[in-house]
């Protein structure tokens, strides 16, 4: 095809004008909640980050009193350690959350989906390698669940 033959289709400036508004709002509104609810601290590894959000106030209370507060921070635990598992991991928590907390439907207290449970079990198995190396493995062969011997470690006692 020659360019002569290709015909172009323009849109009338009405339907131009109607879709630059409405991304326009999409981004400004998006832009706005963004900045309003720091969105920018989620992509830190800054505890304070996480109480952003008043559901989150009991855990990082009892994160502050327990065990791993001088040597582990939320983010040590609770996404993958690469850079492209833990910013993946960070957009899909945000995007869970806010939507849950938009919508009011998530049940309090809150609880940790059975993908985020994976996630914290492998960072365990990855700073305690040396000492679970031979103890990690259950009879059935199956890896042994940390959390569920030692649930109160990285949030000490929760209400």
């Amino acid at each position: 095809m020659t360019s002569s033959q290709i015909q172009t289709i323009a849109l009338p400036s009405f339907v131009v004008a109607v879709l630059a508004i409405v991304i326009g709002v999409l981004l400004g509104a998006g832009g706005h909640t963004f900045v309003t609810a720091n969105g920018a601290a989620y992509l830190s590894n800054n505890p304070a980050a996480c109480v952003n959000c008043h559901v989150m106030r009991e855990h990082f209370d009892a994160w502050q009193h327990s065990s791993h507060e001088r040597v582990a921070v939320c983010n040590d635990c609770h996404v993958p350690q690469n850079t492209l598992g833990k910013y993946y991991a960070k957009a899909e928590h945000g995007w869970r959350h806010s939507k849950a907390f938009t919508l009011q439907n998530f049940a309090e207290p809150i609880r940790i989906t059975t993908e985020d449970l994976r996630i914290v079990q492998d960072n365990c198995v990855r700073c305690h390698q040396a000492m679970v190396d031979q103890m990690h493995i259950s009879p059935t062969g199956e890896r042994a669940d940390c959390v569920h011997c030692h649930q109160t470690v990285g949030h000490s006692q929760m209400r």
